[in-house]
Protein backbone atom coordinates (compact mmCIF):
# COMPACT_ATOMS: atom_id res chain seq x y z
CA UNK A 1 0.00 0.00 0.00
CA UNK A 2 1.04 3.30 -1.07
CA UNK A 3 0.82 6.66 1.47
CA UNK A 4 -2.28 7.90 -0.58
CA UNK A 5 -3.73 4.33 -0.03
CA UNK A 6 -2.88 4.79 4.07
CA UNK A 7 -4.33 7.94 4.22
CA UNK A 8 -7.62 6.60 2.23
CA UNK A 9 -7.80 3.61 4.87
CA UNK A 10 -7.59 6.06 7.92
CA UNK A 11 -10.04 8.63 6.46
CA UNK A 12 -12.61 5.70 5.85
CA UNK A 13 -11.78 4.49 9.59
CA UNK A 14 -12.18 7.78 11.21
CA UNK A 15 -16.04 8.17 9.65
CA UNK A 16 -16.94 4.68 10.65
CA UNK A 17 -16.00 5.08 13.78
CA UNK A 18 -17.83 8.29 14.21
CA UNK A 19 -20.88 6.43 12.76
CA UNK A 20 -20.61 3.92 15.50
CA UNK A 21 -20.52 6.15 18.30
CA UNK A 22 -23.62 8.48 16.82
CA UNK A 23 -25.46 5.61 16.66
CA UNK A 24 -24.45 4.15 19.71
CA UNK A 25 -25.69 6.94 21.52
CA UNK A 26 -29.17 7.01 20.32
CA UNK A 27 -29.81 3.81 22.43
CA UNK A 28 -29.66 6.92 25.36
CA UNK A 29 -32.21 5.60 28.44
CA UNK A 30 -34.27 8.72 29.95
CA UNK A 31 -32.10 7.44 33.06
CA UNK A 32 -28.70 7.93 31.52
CA UNK A 33 -30.00 11.37 30.28
CA UNK A 34 -31.49 12.21 33.39
CA UNK A 35 -27.98 11.49 35.33
CA UNK A 36 -25.86 13.54 32.57
CA UNK A 37 -28.32 16.82 32.82
CA UNK A 38 -27.78 16.42 36.79
CA UNK A 39 -23.98 16.42 36.26
CA UNK A 40 -24.03 19.09 33.38
CA UNK A 41 -26.19 21.04 36.12
CA UNK A 42 -23.51 20.37 39.01
CA UNK A 43 -20.84 20.98 37.07
CA UNK A 44 -22.17 24.59 35.73
CA UNK A 45 -22.94 25.77 39.45
CA UNK A 46 -19.72 24.47 40.82
CA UNK A 47 -17.97 26.71 37.37
CA UNK A 48 -20.03 29.50 38.22
CA UNK A 49 -18.82 29.39 42.24
CA UNK A 50 -15.77 29.40 40.92
CA UNK A 51 -16.11 32.73 38.96
CA UNK A 52 -18.16 34.49 40.90
CA UNK A 53 -16.75 33.83 44.31
CA UNK A 54 -13.27 34.98 43.86
CA UNK A 55 -14.31 38.25 42.81
CA UNK A 56 -16.92 38.97 45.46
CA UNK A 57 -14.42 38.41 47.60
CA UNK A 58 -11.70 41.05 46.06
CA UNK A 59 -14.66 43.19 45.52
CA UNK A 60 -14.95 43.34 49.25
CA UNK A 61 -11.04 42.65 50.48
CA UNK A 62 -9.24 43.38 47.84
CA UNK A 63 -7.38 40.34 48.10
CA UNK A 64 -7.00 38.27 45.38
CA UNK A 65 -7.85 34.50 46.34
CA UNK A 66 -7.47 31.10 43.97
CA UNK A 67 -8.49 28.22 45.83
CA UNK A 68 -10.61 27.62 48.72
CA UNK A 69 -9.62 25.45 51.26
CA UNK A 70 -13.08 23.46 51.66
CA UNK A 71 -16.03 22.98 49.35
CA UNK A 72 -19.55 21.68 51.03
CA UNK A 73 -22.36 21.18 48.77
CA UNK A 74 -25.49 19.18 47.96
CA UNK A 75 -24.65 18.32 44.71
CA UNK A 76 -28.59 19.98 43.27
CA UNK A 77 -28.83 23.33 44.50
CA UNK A 78 -25.94 24.74 45.92
CA UNK A 79 -22.45 25.28 46.56
CA UNK A 80 -20.32 26.70 49.53
CA UNK A 81 -16.98 27.54 49.58
CA UNK A 82 -14.58 28.76 52.12
CA UNK A 83 -11.32 30.96 52.31
CA UNK A 84 -9.32 30.21 55.74
CA UNK A 85 -6.25 31.87 56.03
CA UNK A 86 -5.37 30.19 58.98
CA UNK A 87 -4.91 27.01 57.00
CA UNK A 88 -2.60 28.44 54.07
CA UNK A 89 0.47 30.11 53.60
CA UNK A 90 -1.12 32.97 51.59
CA UNK A 91 -1.34 36.43 53.74
CA UNK A 92 -5.05 37.87 53.09
CA UNK A 93 -6.84 41.26 55.47
CA UNK A 94 -9.04 38.70 56.58
CA UNK A 95 -9.07 35.24 58.76
CA UNK A 96 -12.46 33.52 56.94
CA UNK A 97 -14.30 34.18 54.07
CA UNK A 98 -17.75 31.85 53.28
CA UNK A 99 -19.18 32.19 50.20
CA UNK A 100 -22.55 30.70 48.91
CA UNK A 101 -24.08 29.97 45.77
CA UNK A 102 -27.59 28.74 44.90
CA UNK A 103 -28.57 27.30 41.65
CA UNK A 104 -31.76 28.74 42.05
CA UNK A 105 -30.54 32.27 42.51
CA UNK A 106 -28.07 31.82 39.71
CA UNK A 107 -25.40 33.82 41.60
CA UNK A 108 -23.94 34.30 45.06
CA UNK A 109 -26.83 34.04 48.03
CA UNK A 110 -24.77 34.37 50.72
CA UNK A 111 -20.83 36.25 51.75
CA UNK A 112 -19.42 36.41 54.61
CA UNK A 113 -15.78 37.93 55.41
CA UNK A 114 -14.66 37.42 59.26
CA UNK A 115 -18.19 36.89 60.76
CA UNK A 116 -19.43 39.77 58.66
CA UNK A 117 -22.20 39.46 56.14
CA UNK A 118 -21.21 41.16 52.98
CA UNK A 119 -24.10 39.45 50.80
CA UNK A 120 -27.17 37.93 51.89
CA UNK A 121 -30.09 37.61 49.19
CA UNK A 122 -33.05 35.29 49.85
CA UNK A 123 -33.42 31.73 48.15
CA UNK A 124 -37.42 31.13 47.12
CA UNK A 125 -38.05 27.61 46.41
Amino acid sequence: MNNVQKLMAAVAAVFIIGFLMVGSNKEDTIESREAAAMIRAVAAMQTMATSKCPTAIKNATGDTVYFATSTDTDKQTYVSMTWDASKTDDKYSFKKAVCTLHLTLGGISKLVIDDEVVIEKEVRY
